[in-house]
């Protein structure tokens, strides 16, 4: 006999529906990052131009590589990511960063930006292990511990 309170992965409907929410509301977040650093790769000026220059491509490659595996994360907790920038705009904490073109200040707004996706994903690892959804957890796990150390070294950085 079906049970019809699981889902096709065999959680939990309701608590991966809630799981799945905060992660339309991170992948909302990591594409607001995703933009701030797309900016701030194309209007960087200065002595350190070609260290972030560089650095910032590399962060928004790898937040552009999350924000489809967040996706795809909402749509294995059968849910529908959130896809128009219009609703990225209205659920997102992080705010659009124009016109930066000084290092210091793109540096600051990086460790900002992932302040905020930091205490995101912190949550949703704990409501995640909840509802004893294994993958969500690791994910979360896994981009946290990349984004702890990348504050760490940006901070470093700016000492």
């Amino acid at each position: 006999m079906e049970n019809s309170s699981l889902s096709n992965i065999g959680l939990n409907k309701e608590s991966i529906k809630e799981t799945a929410n905060h992660l339309n509301d991170l992948l909302s977040n990591y594409q607001l990052f995703y933009m701030n650093l797309r900016g701030f790769h194309w209007n960087i000026k200065g002595k350190k131009f070609f260290e972030l220059h560089l650095k910032f491509e590399e962060l928004y490659n790898d937040a552009l590589i999350k924000v489809d595996e967040i996706a795809e994360r909402v749509l294995t907790l059968s849910g529908t990511p959130i896809h128009t920038f219009s609703k990225y705009m209205d659920h997102s904490e992080i705010k659009a960063t124009e016109n930066v073109v000084d290092g210091d200040i793109a540096v600051d707004a990086i460790l900002d930006n992932l302040s905020i996706l930091l205490k995101k994903e912190r949550a949703i690892l704990s409501i995640a292990a909840e509802a004893n959804d294994e993958g969500t957890v690791s994910q979360m796990g896994d981009y946290i511990v990349e984004q702890e150390k990348l504050v760490w070294m940006l901070s470093a950085y700016k000492d």
